[in-house]
C-alpha cells in the first residue's frame, strides 16, 4: 500500500447550510481479501464510490439526528458494496469506512442547524455516559511496524514517548511467526524494559502489541505469553489487539493479558460479542467506523466496564482531532495515570504531513502537538473541539467550482 484516498463531502440542508465532511480511506484495513484481488486504485475507488452512492442515498430525506441518518444509510451502502466488489463477504468495516466523510457532514449540519459548537453538547443524551470525562493529557501513540529497527523505538522513548503499538504477527507459517515474534519482543524488552516512565501506576513501560489476527488459536498465542513470562516482559503487556482470526470465537477470559478487539467489533453488537468472549478493551475508531457507530459501541463498552481507546486509520491532522475528541472524554486507561490514549502515526507515514498540517483550521495549536509522549488537551481544545466545526480554507476550496 503506497497511498492512503482522502476523500471530502459537502451536504446542504433545506435552509441553505453547507458542511463539508472528510474522510480517510484505507481499503487494505478495511478489507484485506478486496484489496489482494484489486489493483490498489481499484480498492479504493470501490469504497468512494460506496461513499458517492450514499450521498445518493440520502438526497432529498431528512432526519433528526445523524444517528438515525446512519441507520438509514448502512445496509444500502454495505449492499452495493457487495455488488460493485463481487464479494459476498465484504467486511462491515469496508462499508463503515466509505461513510465516515458522509457521517462527519452530518454530523456538522446537525449541529449548525441546532445551535451546537461544542463537542460536549454534539452528543446525543443516550451516548454521553462513555464520554463524560475531560482529560489534561492523553498518551500519544506512534506505531512500530516489523521493519523499525529497535534503535529507533529506543530514540522515541528517549523522546519522551512511553505508550507504542508494536506490531507482531509477523510473516511465515505459525511456528516461523511465533520464533520471529519472540526474537522480536525479546530485543524490544531487552533495550527499554528497565526504562521508567510517571505515566504509569506502576512505572514501568506498556507494551502494546497489535498481532492483526495472526495467531490461528489460544495455543501459539499461549506460548508466545509464555516466552514473555519468562523474560519478565508479561507485567509489561497493556494490550495485545486482535490476536485471533475474525471467526475464532473462543473464550479468551483464561489468558493473562488484556486483548483488545479492533477490526472484529464491526459495529455495536460484534463488541457486545467480543466482550462475551472475554475481551478486555475495545479500539474505537471515529475516524474509521463513523463517529455515529462510535458512539453505539462506546455506549455498550460502558454498560459492560470495558476500557476503550482510540486506534488511528492513519488518517489526515482534522481527523486525527476527531479521534481526540473521543479519547479525551474516555475513562482513563486502566494501569494510566489519569489519561486516555490517542494512537496517531500519520506523521510517520505521509510524505507531506506537514503540507497536511496547513489544512486544519487550528494548525499551530498546542493541543496538536505531542509533548513527551503526550497531547496536553487544555481550555482552548474543548473550547474549540478540537477545531472540528471551523471550516478549512483548503477542504472549502475544493467545492469552489461545484
Amino acid at each position: 500500500m503506497k497511498e492512503i484516498w482522502q476523500t471530502a463531502v459537502r451536504l446542504e440542508s433545506e435552509s441553505g447550510i453547507e458542511k463539508i465532511g472528510l474522510g480517510t480511506q484505507n481499503a487494505l484495513w478495511s478489507d484485506a481479501a478486496v484489496f489482494s484481488k484489486s489493483s490498489p486504485v481499484a480498492a479504493e475507488s470501490y469504497m468512494y464510490l460506496m461513499s458517492e452512492y450514499a450521498l445518493k442515498c440520502i438526497r432529498g430525506q431528512s432526519f433528526e439526528t445523524p444517528v438515525q441518518l446512519f441507520d438509514q444509510m448502512i445496509s444500502k451502502v454495505y449492499d452495493y458494496g457487495v455488488n460493485i466488489t463481487g464479494n459476498p463477504n465484504l467486511r462491515k468495516t469496508f462499508a463503515l469506512n466509505a461513510l465516515v466523510c458522509v457521517d462527519n457532514a452530518a454530523w456538522l449540519l446537525y449541529a449548525a442547524e441546532n445551535g451546537i459548537d461544542t463537542f460536549d453538547d454534539l452528543i446525543p443524551l443516550e451516548y454521553r455516559q462513555a464520554l463524560v470525562h475531560h482529560h489534561e493529557q492523553i498518551a500519544s501513540i506512534p506505531l512500530m511496524a516489523y521493519g523499525i529497527p529497535v534503535k529507533e523505538i529506543v530514540e522515541a522513548v528517549d523522546n519522551g514517548y512511553f505508550f507504542m503499538k508494536i506490531k507482531i504477527g509477523q510473516p511465515g507459517t505459525q511456528a516461523e511467526m511465533l520464533e520471529k515474534d519472540k526474537a522480536r519482543i525479546a530485543e524490544i524488552h531487552a533495550a527499554i524494559g528497565a526504562c521508567e516512565t510517571p505515566a504509569t501506576q506502576n512505572g514501568k513501560l506498556p507494551y502494546y502489541f497489535d498481532a492483526n489476527g495472526r495467531y490461528e488459536n489460544k495455543d501459539y498465542l499461549k506460548r508466545l505469553l509464555d516466552f514473555t513470562d519468562k523474560i519478565g516482559a508479561i507485567e509489561h503487556i497493556a494490550i495485545i489487539e486482535e490476536p485471533f482470526p475474525e471467526d475464532y470465537e473462543e473464550p479468551v477470559d483464561d489468558l493473562p493479558v488484556r486483548l483488545a478487539a479492533d477490526e472484529s467489533a464491526h459495529t455495536d453488537e460484534d463488541a457486545r460479542r467480543r466482550m462475551e468472549l472475554g475481551y478486555r478493551a475495545i479500539a474505537l475508531k471515529p475516524i474509521a467506523k463513523t463517529l455515529s457507530m462510535t458512539l453505539k459501541i462506546a455506549q455498550v463498552a460502558s454498560q459492560y466496564h470495558i476500557p476503550c481507546f482510540c486506534a488511528d486509520l492513519t488518517v489526515n491532522p482534522i481527523l486525527v482531532d476527531w479521534n481526540k475528541n473521543i479519547a479525551a472524554r474516555l475513562a482513563p486507561f486502566p494501569g494510566l495515570n489519569n489519561m486516555g490514549l490517542l494512537e496517531t502515526n500519520g506523521f510517520q507515514n505521509y510524505l507531506n504531513w506537514d503540507t497536511m498540517l496547513t489544512y486544519h483550521p487550528c494548525n499551530g495549536a498546542s493541543w496538536m502537538r505531542t509533548r513527551n509522549g503526550v497531547f496536553k488537551v487544555d481550555t482552548g481544545f474543548y473550547q474549540q473541539s478540537g477545531g472540528i466545526f471551523k471550516e478549512s480554507a483548503h477542504y472549502c476550496g475544493m467545492f469552489e467550482n461545484g
